[in-house]
């Protein structure tokens, strides 16, 4: 039979206990950038609308709906896209497609309504992945500050190419 072994909680030591170290270091920060922006007059900030700093090569962007050559949609509602969201951020609805409105969708299914809450996405990419037909993409440029929650869902109109994009699997 295994024997349990107990440690003692650790003890601070009297130097311990004031937080020297913990303290000294954010000053450290304070002062770095006291330096920077004071004496060296080096911008600490970058005044956002006007300018912009370089974005990483990782950086994913906003959603997209991609449309094919034709000009047609490529969400057929599968709602793989949806099933793979692990923040649960993207809402479809699916309709049929009337025969009068068939030269817009190549299948007989199509996403009446695509919502993705902004809030509650993680950029993770996994909806891109998901998709079979290469309709959803994270390409899209930086998020805009919005004046409410509801400036920062979009909707179908908002992410849909207004031409045809590239072929699947094909990456701006």
């Amino acid at each position: 039979m295994a024997t349990l072994q107990v440690h003692k909680k650790y003890k601070l030591r009297w130097y311990e206990k004031f937080y020297f170290m913990s303290i000294s270091a954010g000053m450290w920060v304070t002062l770095k950038h006291f330096i920077k922006s004071a004496i060296l007059r080096r911008m600490v900030t970058v005044s956002y609308p006007e300018k912009k700093k370089p974005l990483s090569s990782r950086f994913r962007g906003l959603h997209r709906l991609k449309r094919n050559e034709l000009g047609q949609e490529r969400c057929t509602a599968c709602f793989c896209c949806q099933w793979a969201c692990p923040a649960d951020a993207i809402q479809i609805v699916a309709a049929e497609v009337a025969p009068e409105r068939q030269y817009l969708h190549p299948e007989d299914k199509y996403a009446k309504s695509f919502q993705v809450d902004l809030l509650r996405c993680i950029y993770c990419g996994l909806c891109e992945e998901a998709c079979p037909k290469g309709a959803i993409y994270l390409d899209g440029g930086i998020p805009m500050p919005a004046d409410s929650r509801d400036g920062l869902i979009l909707n179908k109109e908002q992410m849909l190419e207004a031409q045809g994009g590239k072929i699947l699997g094909e990456r701006l």
